[in-house]
């Protein structure tokens, strides 16, 4: 659905897959909007349920980003052209070629980097990102690194009387701004925030109890992940006495299945809100059997209403959208922003001026670079990558939250900890950033924002925090109140994993073929070989080492005589054969550190 204009009076008139609709509270009717006068303006709409669920409706405006004049049109240079904009200073590339012109924003899909020209390009096609070294070839505005996986967004390119030309982007219409709120006075008490542990906050609003993401106990990722703080006494009980609850994606940090096993013992019919990705967040629902009876999947950009006063969205991320979400909280006009582990939630455009926004923030959510070897990777490379890294993220972070301006910020959802004993060195390797300092960043560079940094138990009331920031607006957990956990029950998990190492399966070669047919991955230019080690990542005499050619699904001997990437892999084997067991993702043992990997070339398959 494409907005067209506005007649100037209550009606409202779209242009909806060739049939003109005209919109007047909740009547639709047909009309020929050929015959009237409307003006282009920009509006905000308030869309009612006239279609069923599948259908989406997008509105849309534009907006010139970039104006060259005859002059400057004349002098770009066949290939890529970098410009920036004089009136705000962002910046775009123009690509020519046989006096075709193609533009879009120099900013990377992945976490927002600059784009510069690829020295090792010899066509002058490609650029290079500042950040994480992506390639775009804009020419064809697709990703060529990571292969296979994005395309960037082109602005159109329009050509004026006078020679000159304005690139202009189409923005779509912002779901949060449907049937808008106006704030009310909220009493103290009426709204709190109260931080357990990692990603879980328990919100108190009005009536309702709301609860994000509860990971409570257990590891997550197999054995790689387990808490930092010790969540409070009574984290298990709030669970169970929640109205509602949200969670954002499959990941085991979010989506914690010994956590919900608890749960389900006590309240398995409890509401639980997930997005409608493509990869459903409780696929494993069954096999894990957790019996859990109210789950619900809505549909992103549709406010969901719990009470009069009540409501949330959820948005999904442009660069996981099979994956991750996001969630918008409303009560009584004031909004609660939860970006998560979205890397671009809802493709970079999010409300400003919320009350209160949290996100992610530590970075070390996976096995790059610290279990890689060969190559560049020497202990030196990795620790100024990863020191680099985590400076990037954190400056990221601060120009997300100065751009969007909420009221009040916290940093959350990166509260793990490598803790088991064979796992130090990824402990001692992967350092991650400090709530702290991001805070102290954000601080200085937009003053006017309250930061939280949260302490297990920790209280925020948000009318208190909106009347004054002066005021004690934040309760923390009571003196003496243990912040750090200082035992893990490693055994009980670890052996429970290993318990998949004399299944029968395995007894028989053939699970190999089985599995990856199963599995389904092929006709990609890839072999790998996978080799089962023990806790030290030592090939074990009698486990398996076997070779997968993804092109054909094949499993040779030796390797192909084809130019190919190659990978070799080598994963602990009791995460391995429980993962094979049980059909888990292979994240449990890449983002859990479960395995070492060397690559030729040294390229990041998105696939």
């Amino acid at each position: 659905m494409t907005l067209i204009g506005l007649h100037v009076t209550q009606y409202m008139y779209v242009l909806f897959d060739n049939v003109h609709i005209c919109i007047q509270k909740c009547k639709c009717t047909k009309t020929d909007l050929s015959k009237l006068q409307i003006p282009k303006c920009q509006v905000n709409i308030s869309l009612h349920k006239h279609f069923n669920s599948t259908t989406q409706m997008t509105a849309q405006s534009s907006k010139t980003v970039l104006t060259l004049d005859s002059e400057a049109v004349f002098s770009l240079k066949d290939g890529i052209n970098f410009k920036k904009s004089p009136d705000d200073g962002k910046c775009y590339i123009i690509y020519k070629e046989n006096g075709e012109l193609k533009a879009c924003k120099n900013q990377c899909k992945h976490q927002g980097g600059l784009f510069i020209k690829d020295i090792e390009d010899l066509d002058g096609r490609t650029v290079q990102c500042t950040k994480h070294y992506w390639k775009l070839n804009v020419s064809t505005m697709q990703y060529v690194n990571p292969p296979d996986s994005f395309t960037q967004d082109e602005l159109d390119v329009v050509m004026t009387d006078e020679g000159g030309l304005q690139l202009v982007e189409v923005i779509v219409w912002d779901p949060w701004l449907a049937d808008p709120q106006d704030p009310q006075e909220l009493q103290e008490g009426e709204v709190t925030v109260t931080y357990l542990t990692h990603a879980c906050m328990e919100l108190q609003l009005g009536g309702k109890k709301m609860i994000f993401d509860p990971w409570l106990t257990g590891p997550a990722f197999a054995r790689g992940w387990w808490l930092l703080h010790e969540p409070p006494a009574d984290s298990m009980e709030r669970l169970c006495m929640a109205d509602l609850i949200y969670i954002s994606h499959m990941h085991s940090d979010h989506l914690s299945y010994p956590t919900l096993k608890s749960l389900s013992a006590t309240r398995p019919d409890v509401p639980i809100y997930v997005g409608d990705t493509s990869r459903p967040v409780f696929w494993m629902l069954e096999k894990r059997q957790v019996q859990l009876t109210n789950i619900n999947v809505v549909p992103f950009g549709i406010w969901q209403n719990i009470d009069e006063h009540l409501r949330f969205m959820i948005l999904k991320d442009e660069v996981h959208p099979e994956l991750d979400t996001c969630i918008i909280v409303e009560y009584k006009g004031h909004m609660i922003l939860n970006t998560v582990d979205c890397t671009r939630p809802n493709y970079g455009r999010l409300p400003h001026n919320v009350d209160l926004m949290m996100s992610d923030f530590a970075g070390g959510a996976s096995g790059f670079p610290m279990t890689f070897s060969g190559g560049k990777y020497t202990e030196s490379w990795k620790a100024d990558f990863i020191k680099n890294e985590r400076k990037k993220l954190m400056n990221y972070k601060t120009q997300l939250v100065k751009s969007l301006q909420p009221k009040i910020y916290c940093p959350f959802a990166g509260y793990f900890v490598e803790a088991h004993p064979s796992d130090r060195y990824i402990k001692e390797t992967n350092t991650k950033n400090k709530a702290e300092e991001l805070n102290a960043l954000i601080k200085k560079s937009a003053p006017g924002i309250t930061t939280w940094t949260p302490k297990p138990g920790a209280v925020l009331d948000l009318a208190l925090a909106l009347m004054s920031p002066s005021r004690k607006a934040i309760t923390d957990p009571p003196s003496g109140t243990n912040i750090y956990k200082d035992s893990w029950d490693f055994d009980l998990y670890v052996d429970e994993l290993n318990r998949a190492i004399t299944a029968e399966i395995f007894k028989h070669k053939s699970w190999i073929q089985f599995y990856y047919i199963w599995a389904g991955f092929k006709n990609y230019n890839l072999v790998v070989r996978v080799i089962e080690t023990d806790e030290d990542f030592i090939p074990i005499a009698n486990g398996y080492n076997y070779l997968v050619d993804f092109m054909d699904l094949s499993f040779p001997t030796q390797r192909p005589t084809r130019e190919h990437p190659y990978e070799e892999i080598k994963n602990r084997i009791g995460v391995m054969r429980h993962v094979v067991k049980n059909g888990l993702l292979w994240d449990d043992l890449y983002i859990g550190f479960q395995n070492r990997l060397s690559r030729e070339p040294d390229v990041y398959h998105h696939r």
